[in-house]
Formats: structure tokens, sequence, C-alpha cells
């Protein structure tokens, strides 16, 4: 690790689901401030150009060089944003930096790091289908690329026992095609056929789609690493908004005894 110099920083970022709007004003104030951009290429995209500003752009599976390196700059004196798209706490660049503090030389962790919030992806879609998380719910990535697919499969079903309402990330990929229609055969074996699926793609942006479905019947060629795909629960419901308009998809706070 290169000598520390004071005035350096990491800041953990979020820069929301894609649209603008939907970045908070704290993580725009960071952005202007930032001497250098560090994340997955597509997110640091979505990030105005600063003049002088340095970007680091780099691939999907690097995160935790991803976050050595931010830890580095800011030992050089740099003020490092480490980006990432919706929340950087959920399956996102936060754990990394965590992973490189915890592994990592311990005088890193003498410099100043600070994470802040953004809007997941499950928030935007919940709020577009009306209130679907509205009980208790959960979030499963199913990526088995940092963890066996045996696990994935054990969280999954103890996730549709328990009744939670399920958000599923990353569901599939070209390298990944599969692991979405595993899950819902999993999903099959213990959920009711009629429980509400929606498959929410690229909430907020030019190219949002919202399908909504039953777990039998769901189209899931439709799924892909833009979509975050939210199961509803035995108490999921459908309130039809009346002709040529979508229902709105609720899950009570409550549970009937």
């Amino acid at each position: 690790m290169s000598r520390q110099t004071s005035g350096g920083w990491v800041r953990v970022i979020g820069t929301g689901p894609g649209p603008e709007r939907w970045m908070t004003p704290e993580t725009s104030a960071i952005l202007a401030t930032a001497t250098d951009l560090v994340g997955y290429a597509p997110y640091v995209a979505r990030c105005p150009e600063r003049a002088g500003q340095i970007r680091h752009a780099s691939d999907n599976r690097v995160e935790l060089d991803r976050a050595n390196h931010a830890l580095d700059l800011a030992g050089e004196g740099r003020r490092v944003a480490v980006v990432s798209g919706g929340d950087p706490g959920v399956f996102a660049m936060a754990s990394a930096v965590m992973e490189a503090l915890a592994t990592g030389p311990v005088e890193r962790r003498a410099l100043d790091v600070t994470v802040h919030p953004g809007v997941s992806a499950m928030q935007a879609a919940a709020a577009r289908l009306g209130a679907p998380l509205g009980g208790d719910f959960c979030a499963i990535n199913l990526s088995d690329n940092l963890k066996p697919w045996a696990v994935v499969e054990k969280r999954l079903i103890a996730a549709a026992e328990a009744e939670f309402v399920i958000a599923l990330y990353n569901p599939a990929s070209k390298a990944r095609p599969k692991q979405i229609f595993d899950a819902f055969a999993i999903l099959r074996r213990v959920k009711r056929p009629e429980t509400v699926v929606a498959l929410a793609r690229a909430v907020g942006r030019p190219d949002e789609r919202v399908t909504l479905s039953t777990l039998a019947e769901a189209d899931l060629t439709l799924v892909d690493m833009a979509t975050c795909v939210v199961v509803g629960n035995s108490d999921t419901r459908l309130i039809d908004r009346g002709p040529e308009r979508e229902p709105w998809v609720w899950s009570p706070r409550y549970v009937e005894g």
C-alpha cells in the first residue's frame, strides 16, 4: 500500500436504479467533489462528467480489486467515490470495501471511509408496483459467483417456507441463464401456484418493462440482469385499477391468524 497522505477519503455511494432524479443530493455532492471515481463501467458511466476527475472503470467480477485500488488512492491523498448502482450496501461495493479493510493492511483502517445510502432496485420496483414489500420481506442474490448454488437453494426454501416476500437480484445473465429457472422450480415446490410475481425490468429508465404474473405462469425468458423479480407471499394480492391500467400489488403489514 502507498504511504498515506492526509486529506484523502473514500465515499462508497450508490447512484440509484438509473434515473438521475433518483440519485440522492448527498451522492451528487460527493460526485462533484471527488477527484477519482472507481466502479463497474456502466455505473461509472451514469455519473456526470467533471473536468479533471479521473475515472477508473472496470469489469463486473473484480469488486475486491476495485476496493483495494480505491483505498490505495485515498492513501495517496485522493478523494475517491466508489460507485455502485442502487444502494451500495445491497449486493454492492460497500461489502467489497469492508472486505478490503478487514483483510488488508491494518493501517488502512485509519483512512476516512464512509458509506452513503442510495435507492435500491427493489425499492424502485416496489414503488412502481404499489406496496409488495409492505410486510416482511428479504432479498436473495441468485448469482453463484461468490457462493455455492446449494446455499442459494437453502435460502430460497427457507424464505419461501417462512412466508417472506422475496426480491431476487441478479436473476439471469448470459453467463448464468439457467439460475432463474432453477430458482422458480424450487419456489414452485413450496409456494402456491397463484402466488403473485412481478418482473420489474429497468424501472425508471426509458426501457422500463413491468410484467405481472403468477408463480406458475411467469415468463422467465423476460428476465435479465436489469430485472428485479418480486415473488409475493400468500397474503400478497392485486388491487384492480380499472381498464387499461395495471393493478397495484399489495402485501399487507398484518398477518391473518
